[in-house]
């Protein structure tokens, strides 16, 4: 006899749809229900019966307890998406739910670890429509100053933004156009980055960090109502390249190595300076450079030699990674504060998912619910407050 699923929260299967990219139509036909079903089980009017509910689980990948698992309220504020206006919805949906679950990966995490201090430089904020190149360079100076950048190439981007309390995760996105996303949560009173995977570029992959970096540090106040008027959003973007472009590619030091303003002397910098070509081809027509001909020029050429698709050196220059998720996953395991399957336990979410936000090895976590039995204490450890808080700064 078929009974129903006490405890189901319709907004986690939202969710886990979502997350692979299924409408609600997708679904119903594959578990075998009505749209309406479906439905109602999203908006709690309805349980599935326990069998629909194992096909629920299955067809989604994801854990049964994931499903009875309460649902954290969302953040009010906007989140910043590239390509907002021409990526697919459904390419925002997946990506969206990655944040939420990245949200509750450093809730758990912070039972036990304290992260970096927010340490932002409060610039001197103004209304959007008032930002212009002088303010940009200032901020990207006193931005640069402040985290204490030698002049220079910048160093390990993710590695700068983390120390100074911005958690950033890696996710495959599958959307070309959609490179990264930022959001400043209220909930944790601090901002979120998330970087695409399916990008193959190191460089590109930093100008992208910056570029979240710009909205956090111009943008954070922005409704989201005014985000929906195009030649607004377009107006923030542009702020967000330049001013990336100006903490990536300060004008002083980098023009000082400009031995040759060509495709291959910009080659030449690019393993140093940690910026792509075409970031170079950009940076060198805002500083005048190269003119608007040049310039034009100059992308015939990149167009030419095939560099629009891939640049050289893009398998040579490694990565930069996400530390403090990971870190924290790996502190407690080697420490065995919690095991495995402790963590999936307690984080009933796709193993393969929480192993990709937490920039952790494929299989760190799977088949966390196969480990074998442990003996137990039969006197706890010490369980007060102060004994589980561990520093998470990078090992020295």
């Amino acid at each position: 006899m078929s009974t129903s699923t006490p405890g189901f929260v319709g907004q986690r299967l939202v969710e886990a749809r979502r997350a692979r990219g299924m409408s609600a139509t997708d679904l119903a036909g594959i578990i075998g229900v009505s749209v309406q079903s479906v439905s109602k089980y999203e908006n709690g009017h309805q349980t599935p019966k326990l069998e629909i509910f194992h096909t629920i689980a299955s067809t989604l990948n994801v854990p049964r307890a994931y499903f009875l698992r309460p649902i954290v309220q969302a953040d009010s504020r906007p989140v910043f998406w590239r390509a907002r206006l021409s990526a697919p919805p459904v390419h925002r949906e997946r990506a969206a739910v990655r944040l939420e679950w990245m949200k509750e990966v450093v809730d758990y995490s912070s039972e036990f670890f304290d992260f970096p201090q927010l340490d932002i430089p409060k610039v001197s904020l103004c209304e959007p429509e008032s930002i212009d190149t002088d303010y940009l360079r200032s901020v990207a100076a006193e931005v640069r100053a402040h985290w204490g950048i030698r002049p220079g190439p910048m160093p390990d981007v993710i590695e700068k933004l983390e120390s100074s309390g911005i958690l950033v995760s890696r996710i495959h996105v599958g959307a070309e156009k959609l490179d990264a996303f930022s959001q400043w949560s209220d909930r944790f009173n601090q901002p979120f980055i998330m970087l695409s995977r399916d990008k193959a570029s190191a460089a590109r992959q930093r100008f992208d960090a910056l570029h979240e970096l710009a909205h956090i540090v111009l943008h954070k106040d922005v409704p989201e109502r005014r985000l929906n008027d195009r030649a607004f959003y377009n107006m923030l973007e542009k702020q967000a390249d330049t001013l990336a472009a100006f903490m990536l590619l300060p004008e002083r030091e980098f023009s000082d190595e400009l031995f040759t303003v060509s495709l291959d002397g910009f080659l030449m910098l690019k393993e140093r300076w940690g910026a792509s070509v075409g970031a170079m081809i950009m940076r060198c027509r805002s500083m005048d450079i190269l003119s608007e001909d040049g310039a034009r020029s100059m992308w015939i050429n990149y167009n030419r030699r095939g560099w629009r698709t891939g640049e050289p050196l893009d398998g040579k220059i490694e990565k930069e990674r996400p530390y403090m998720l990971r870190r924290s996953f790996e502190k407690l395991m080697e420490s065995g504060v919690q095991s495995a399957s402790d963590i999936m336990t307690a984080l009933p979410f796709p193993a393969a998912d929480l192993e990709e936000i937490a920039d952790l090895e494929a299989g760190t976590l799977m088949g966390a619910a196969d480990v074998r039995p442990e003996p137990v204490f039969k006197v706890p450890l010490r369980t007060d407050e102060s004994a589980k808080v561990v520093s998470l700064f990078r090992d020295r």
